[in-house]
C-alpha cells in the first residue's frame, strides 16, 4: 500500500500541539533518558516504539478505566487506548526530531463492532519512504507487532472480508473525531459508544 501525507511539508510532522506535546518536561526527559541509551535515530526509534508498546499497557488489556489523549498524559498515568499511545510515540519521536504521522486502521470483531485502530509512521533521516509501526501492545497472547523499517509488523492485518480497511493517509494531526471522544469520556466504558468506527 502507498503511503499518503496529507500535508506535503515534512515539517509539520514535527510539530508540537495540545495533543502532541513534545515539548513538555516529561516528554523530554523521557525522550532524552531514551536518547541516552542510543547512538543513532534508528536504535532510538526502536527504543522508543519499545518503550510505549512494553511500558505503557493498553486501557482495555490492564483493565484501566481512566482515559488519555494528551502524550504527556500518556506517560504519565502510564495507560491509553491505541490511538493515545500513538500520540505518546509520535511525541518521543519529534522530540528528537524524527518526522511522525497518524494513521489509521478499520477494525471489526470479526466484522462486528467496528473501531478506528490508531497507528504511527516515521521517516528517520535520510529514507524515502515512510514506515508504519503500531504501538498497541502484544496483548492478547498472539499479537506479535514489532519495529520494521521493511516488512510491516502490525498488531493485526487488515481482514477485508470483514469490511476492515487500511487507511493509506499520514496525518500530521490526530484525527479530530479520535481526540474529541477522547477528550469528552469520563471513563473508558464510556468511550466506545462515542468513540469513531471510521474515517
Amino acid at each position: 500500500m502507498e503511503l499518503l501525507q496529507h500535508n506535503p511539508q515534512l515539517s509539520a510532522y514535527l510539530a508540537a500541539d495540545e495533543v502532541v506535546d513534545h515539548e513538555h518536561p516529561l516528554v523530554r526527559a523521557t525522550a532524552t533518558r531514551l536518547a541516552s541509551r542510543t547512538h543513532d535515530a534508528y536504535s532510538y526509534a526502536k527504543a522508543a516504539f519499545e518503550y510505549v508498546r512494553d511500558e505503557i499497557p493498553h486501557s482495555s488489556d490492564s483493565g484501566e478505566p481512566r482515559v488519555t489523549w494528551r502524550a504527556s498524559d500518556v506517560l504519565a498515568l502510564r495507560t491509553g487506548i491505541c490511538c493515545a499511545k500513538a500520540h505518546a510515540l509520535a511525541a518521543l519521536l519529534r522530540a528528537e526530531g524524527i518526522p511522525a504521522a497518524f494513521c489509521y486502521q478499520r477494525l471489526t470483531e470479526e466484522g462486528a463492532d467496528p473501531a478506528l485502530h490508531g497507528l504511527i509512521a516515521l521517516k528517520l533521516p535520510g529514507a524515502h519512504a515512510w514506515a508504519r509501526q503500531d504501538p498497541r501492545g502484544n496483548v492478547p497472547p498472539g499479537v506479535d507487532a514489532q519495529f520494521s523499517l521493511g516488512t510491516e509488523r502490525l498488531a493485526w492485518p487488515v481482514r477485508t472480508e470483514f469490511d476492515e480497511v487500511d487507511y493509506p493517509v499520514l496525518f500530521d494531526k490526530p484525527h479530530p473525531g479520535v481526540v474529541a471522544a477522547l477528550r469528552a469520556a469520563p471513563d473508558r466504558p464510556s468511550l466506545w459508544p462515542i468513540y469513531p468506527t471510521e474515517l
